[in-house]
């Protein structure tokens, strides 16, 4: 029987082509699957949160809702992101509300309008696959590096340190037994061990729903919110949210492959639907897709999974909802982090052939160390002196 074989686990052809993959599961492997993309999630929206203004409950609750909508809709575990590029300048330079708002609608307006007047469809078109494996090559390097650099600024003996990482890892490495929910272990672990460390957590609770409000920013914010926010999110967006994460939807789900204009219009309404009531500017991203396949993710079901518990939090944590995120342990989300890169960076080893391998490189390495945007421009500069030096041999 004809098997796909990706992160070292496989997953027949068979059950996909027989329409199984459409029908969404809940059960503890698809639960365990879910949580392998929090080490990127919780960062940013706690970031965000104590930084920008953000109200976390609220992130929380429209986070949730979307994995809901994403998982029913897309029967896939299509994960909920931050838009990466909008959170980085709103964390770095202190964004407000209305700012971060601006951001995100505008985000959604150019995505949803690209998507209906076909113009994912026109970029998708062209950008070669050697560009596309070494987007996801290089952001899953980033996202690992990022990983280790969480983990080496820990201390050695703490319970949060490095020794309580290595395990982990080891733990993550060794287990191979595929009905084992490993990451939802290693996930209640993290909540003994949070609970060990702070004994007053919840000393200070208190009941409180979300306190949802309509956000619409001043002409000053929109301003901001497009230049230093939209300009700089949509060739990531395009790229990794989009083109990067349909290629490997194809990859894991042969046959169920997902159209960028669909993906791109998800983005967009995420945005125009959320945003506007206080919730985080989001997008869909191919590490977040690699994290939560590797740790066992294989339907829709997962990231619904993960939504309602995002939405039990905002509406019942209330008040120590930002303390109870701050203190999970760093070293079990660095480590899900390291892995979710391994994973994501993986995925472009079928473009290590003579013809892509110079341009997968080049776009890869350039985004390890400048960024996607200069990644993808120095890619196509590698692609096409290769494509002109090959077709002189001829």
């Amino acid at each position: 029987m004809m098997r796909l074989i990706t992160d070292e686990q496989t997953i027949s052809i068979d059950e996909h082509a027989s329409g199984e993959s459409d029908k969404n599961r809940y059960n503890f492997r698809e639960l365990s699957g879910s949580l392998g993309d929090l080490g990127t999630f919780l960062p940013l929206a706690v970031s965000m949160s104590l930084i920008c203004g953000l109200d976390i409950a609220v992130v929380f609750l429209f986070a949730g809702l979307m994995n809901v909508a994403t998982g029913w809709y897309f029967r896939q575990p299509i994960p909920v992101q931050p838009m990466k590029a909008i959170a980085a300048v709103a964390i770095a330079e202190g964004l407000g509300v209305g700012e971060i708002a601006a951001a995100g609608m505008l985000m959604g307006v150019i995505l949803f309008v690209m998507a209906l007047g076909g113009g994912v469809d026109w970029v998708t078109g062209r950008v070669p696959k050697a560009i596309v494996r070494g987007i996801q090559l290089g952001v899953g390097v980033k996202l690992a590096i990022k990983g280790v650099m969480m983990i080496w600024i820990l201390p050695i003996q703490a319970i949060d340190g490095w020794m309580t990482a290595f395990v982990v890892a080891g733990l993550i490495l060794l287990i191979r037994v595929r009905w084992l929910p490993i990451m939802l272990m290693v996930f209640i672990g993290g909540m003994v061990i949070m609970l060990i460390t702070k004994n007053g957590l919840f000393e200070s609770y208190g009941w409180g729903l979300p306190h949802v409000r309509w956000v619409w920013p001043n002409s000053e914010a929109w301003w901001t919110g497009l230049t230093k926010g939209a300009i700089p999110q949509l060739p990531l967006t395009l790229l990794n949210s989009v083109i990067a994460v349909c290629a490997l939807s194809a990859d894991y789900y042969p046959g169920k492959r997902i159209s960028e204009k669909k993906m791109a219009m998800s983005v967009g309404l995420m945005n125009l639907v959320c945003v506007p009531f206080g919730g985080m500017p989001a997008c869909h991203g191919s590490g977040g897709l690699a994290a939560q396949y590797r740790f066992g993710a294989r339907t829709g079901g997962s990231v619904i999974m993960l939504g309602g518990l995002k939405i039990l939090a905002a509406v019942t944590l209330g008040s120590v909802l930002m303390g109870f995120v701050q203190a999970y342990p760093v070293s079990i989300l660095a480590v899900a982090l390291v892995y979710a890169g391994m994973a994501l960076a993986w995925t472009a080893k079928d473009a290590m052939k003579r013809r892509l391998i110079a341009a997968t490189m080049a776009t890869g390495l350039i985004i390890v160390a400048y960024g996607t945007l200069w990644g993808v421009l120095g890619g196509f500069v590698v692609y096409g002196v290769t494509e002109w030096l090959l077709s002189r041999k001829k």
